[in-house]
């Protein structure tokens, strides 16, 4: 029962340091922050509770069954939200089992904490950015579509799928990423356009 409270309170710390103190600090989503927490809490005791009966091994299929049949059935989220939810369910694992090493527990905890820290850290968001721009015409050639992109966006077009060709509305749908231009900068002072 000791190892059981232990755990639940070592998971309890971790989830909060996820999604309060991490996920919430740098995408300023208190709603996904919550659903991280409950998910994590709910696995995380679910684990513990199937744990303790007999034929826990049957039940914990039934959980993992239970839980691939989830859809999120939110707003669309980022690949970058889906790991959240993919470490909170692990962690929620990991901690839910009681007879588990605490110290096997503590170090996967820290390293699950460290991986999201650094690979969502705000240092590493250099590169194309990515939008989705819906054009209010139909381009008969990819350069000239291209170049719409580029002056609508300021940047350099590194990759471009066209997701939609509407002839009866007019417009293109398009999944861009690109690179924005970089401000003409002098003396500390952006350059005024000519």
């Amino acid at each position: 029962m000791t190892t059981t409270v232990f755990h639940l309170a070592a998971d309890l710390v971790a989830a909060v340091l996820l999604a309060y103190g991490i996920y919430a600090r740098r995408h300023h989503r208190r709603d996904l922050a919550c659903a991280y927490l409950a998910l994590n809490v709910g696995v995380c005791v679910s684990v513990a509770v199937l744990l303790s009966v007999p034929a826990a091994g049957t039940l914990g299929l039934g959980l993992f069954g239970v839980l691939s049949i989830i859809r999120l059935r939110s707003d669309s989220i980022s690949q970058q939200e889906v790991a959240y939810y993919f470490v909170a369910l692990v962690l929620g694992l990991v901690n839910g089992l009681p007879s588990a090493d605490w110290r096997l527990v503590a170090v996967f905890n820290v390293l699950l904490l460290t991986v999201m820290y650094v690979a969502d850290h705000p240092a590493r968001a250099v590169g194309p950015v990515r939008r989705t721009v819906v054009l209010d015409t139909v381009y008969p050639d990819e350069a000239s579509m291209v170049l719409e992109l580029q002056g609508r966006l300021n940047g350099t077009v590194v990759r471009h799928s066209v997701s939609e060709v509407d002839y009866v509305r007019e417009v293109t749908v398009v999944d861009v990423r690109f690179r924005p231009n970089p401000a003409a900068v002098t003396h500390g002072a952006p350059v005024a356009v000519r």
